[in-house]
């Protein structure tokens, strides 16, 4: 029993001087507080420590738009570089490659170029070379090739980077710029051509008229019409430039009106109905009466067809036979030209609708050589399209078709 009291009274006492301890304690700490807020330089620290808070806070601020901003760049970057038509490749010291846009995979045509070596990935050795030269000399090089198993030509320019040793490498597809410069270079020499003939014939006609010629009764008046004639030929061949020219650059306006297509061909036939029978040749129409009205410029049209018809009275042989016909299809009305003349070679079938273009010496004569090529451009005005097939020996058909909606 007396054992039980001591640990009872033991127990009391422990618990009164923990209590003693944790009141002693609490008190001191207040003191240390109530110290600590009496000291005149605390408020001072406190401000400096806001302050100091304040400009980290606007840091992380000003880094987080910074960041935002730099992700913004890099994805309107990414943007350009994914559209651009021209190949980027960027290639590290060591030449491989470690980013390349749709454009460069697609002129190259390389599917997975990463980390690939430059020269596995553009495989031209001009090409490399001029990626060798950049890396060497650390200035930019500029090089042209043509890949004629691709019927490319490609300009690639190598600028080095100077911070990491690397490269950019530029590549252009050149192909239509060098398609475009061998048509204009053919057709200055064609018209060069097509000119010095009729000037060369009325300079020989009139130094002979200079020279006597003219006071013959009988020689002047033949030399005077066909100096005419050869004035008529150039005047035709300046219209007809004149008229290509505008229609290309969209200066001509299309009347459009309701036009029925039988009454197009009939006319068309009438106004080339003389020549042909001058060429000893038979025109025939076969047009049905029920075709749909097409909304179109009737005079363009017109003129379509008779150039068509002048084409094929030209290379049909006297006593051969031309048949106009116009007939439906899904969305408009489709015409035709027929001859019974020479032909044309199926490789020259895409290109006869060029200025000037020639498929051999047997088919030259009389005419500037633009017939085909404004009609061609007439029909595209009307959102058609013109073809032609033929055989050699067999004679041609000329098509184009006029869609119901312009």
């Amino acid at each position: 029993m007396n054992f039980q009291y001591f640990l009872i009274i033991l127990f009391i006492l422990i618990a009164t001087w923990f209590a003693w301890r944790y009141y002693d304690l609490r008190k001191r700490i207040n003191q240390y507080a109530q110290a600590i807020r009496n000291q005149d330089n605390f408020s001072g620290n406190i401000k400096e420590l806001e302050s100091l808070q304040s400009v980290v806070n606007s840091l992380q601020s000003i880094f987080n738009i910074e960041r935002s901003n730099l992700n913004a760049e890099n994805a309107r970057l990414a943007t350009v570089l994914e559209q651009l038509t021209d190949g980027v490749l960027i290639a590290d010291a060591d030449g491989r490659v470690q980013f390349a846009n749709p454009a460069a995979r697609k002129l190259f045509d390389v599917q997975n170029p990463i980390q690939q070596t430059v020269a596995q990935v553009i495989r031209n050795f001009q090409l490399i070379e001029a990626w060798r030269r950049c890396q060497q000399t650390r200035e930019i090089q500029i090089e042209t090739v043509e890949l004629p198993t691709r019927k490319l030509f490609l300009q690639l320019t190598v600028i080095p980077d100077k911070y990491e040793s690397g490269s950019l490498l530029l590549a252009q597809d050149l192909t239509r710029v060098r398609r475009l410069e061998t048509v204009r270079r053919d057709f200055i020499s064609n018209v060069s051509h097509e000119l010095r003939t009729p000037l060369a014939s009325l300079k020989a006609l009139t130094e002979t008229l200079q020279n006597g010629a003219l006071e013959d009764a009988e020689a002047g008046p033949r030399f005077l019409n066909r100096i005419h004639t050869e004035v008529d030929a150039l005047t035709q061949m300046t219209q007809e430039l004149l008229d290509l020219s505008r229609i290309e650059s969209g200066q001509v306006e299309l009347n459009f009106a309701p036009i029925s297509p039988k009454n197009l061909i009939n006319s068309a036939a009438e106004r080339m109905k003389a020549q042909a029978e001058r060429a000893n040749l038979k025109i025939t129409v076969n047009c049905s009466n029920d075709l749909s009205t097409l909304r179109a410029d009737h005079s363009r049209l017109e003129q379509v067809l008779v150039n068509l018809i002048h084409n094929a009275v030209k290379f049909t042989k006297s006593g051969g036979e031309i048949s106009l016909f116009a007939e439906p299809i899904d969305n408009g009305v489709r015409f035709g030209v027929k001859d019974s003349g020479i032909g044309i070679p199926a490789e020259s079938l895409n290109r006869i609708f060029e200025r000037f273009y020639r498929v051999d010496s047997s088919r030259t004569g009389s005419g500037t050589g633009l017939g085909l090529s404004i009609a061609k451009h007439i029909v595209e005005a009307h959102n058609g399209k013109i073809w032609a097939e033929s055989e050699l020996g067999q004679g041609s058909t000329f098509y184009f078709s006029i869609p119901h909606q312009v």
